[in-house]
């Protein structure tokens, strides 16, 4: 008779690839919903649930959704009907969220990230610390236009470049809000910082800072970690593992 891994099993071998305890303060990754002594023999991989993830998940018998965004991140005063939280536990479907401990993990969204890109040997910016989530590498010399070209093209996304005019072969990366990194990018030396989103003074900042900035969009910086993780669990467990279609809330023109 095949045994089923619990919430908890699949908990734990997340919590061994990337440390609940490695997020940051601010952070809510875990166990946010469900059952950790539940059986499971579905589970679903997400970026972001949302209530149509939820919905595809109920519809196609997914018992447990695992996502790199909280489901839960702010303390909640409600649950209502209608909300993400409610919608899983109304159909019985727990969730693990893994977020800044995974993107602070080896082989975690910026190792993904910088093997998209075509990066190779990719090592923390900081050895501790919020900035160690970071990613730098190493690559031939370019110049900004190459490198946004090269970012657009192997994201299949529109690009945002603070172009400073200068040589590059020293490149940060960090999926997601990463723009409020850029003055730890520069003093670390780096030419370029490629993240997902970026705000105006934080674009101003790269200018000032001598260090080209290419913000390439929140969810197609991180996705590509959701294909990545579901292997990683498919192969640790004998039950059935799927990617829930997901698409960028953003569209360019």
């Amino acid at each position: 008779m095949e045994c089923r891994p619990t919430v908890k099993n699949i908990y734990d071998y997340i919590d061994s690839i990337a440390p609940f305890e490695e997020q940051c303060e601010w952070d809510n990754s875990g166990l946010l919903v469900g059952n950790p002594c539940r059986e499971i023999s579905k589970i679903g991989v997400v970026l972001d649930i949302t209530a149509d993830a939820v919905r595809y998940a109920a519809a196609n018998g997914i018992e447990l959704i695992v996502s790199h965004h909280p489901v839960i991140f702010r303390p909640v005063k409600a649950f209502l009907e209608g909300d993400v939280s409610y919608l899983l536990a109304k159909n019985g479907i727990s969730a693990i969220c893994a977020h800044t401990s995974l993107d602070r993990a080896n082989g975690g969204v910026n190792d993904v990230l910088a093997e998209t890109l075509g990066f190779r040997n990719p090592v923390p910016l900081a050895a501790e610390g919020e900035s160690a989530m970071i990613r730098k590498v190493i690559i031939e010399e370019t110049e900004a236009n190459e490198l946004a070209m090269l970012v657009a093209d192997r994201l299949s996304t529109g690009v945002q470049v603070a172009d400073c005019g200068n040589r590059i072969d020293t490149v940060a990366l960090c999926g997601g809000a990463g723009g409020d990194f850029i003055h730890a990018v520069a003093e670390s030396g780096c030419d370029a910082y490629i993240t997902g989103e970026a705000k105006h003074h934080e674009f101003l900042a790269a200018h000032e800072l001598g260090v080209t900035l290419i913000a390439a969009g929140h969810f197609e910086t991180e996705n590509p970690v959701v294909s990545v993780l579901a292997e990683k669990i498919a192969a640790a467990f004998e039950c059935e593992v799927e990617v829930i279609p997901q698409k960028s809330p953003v569209e360019y023109y």
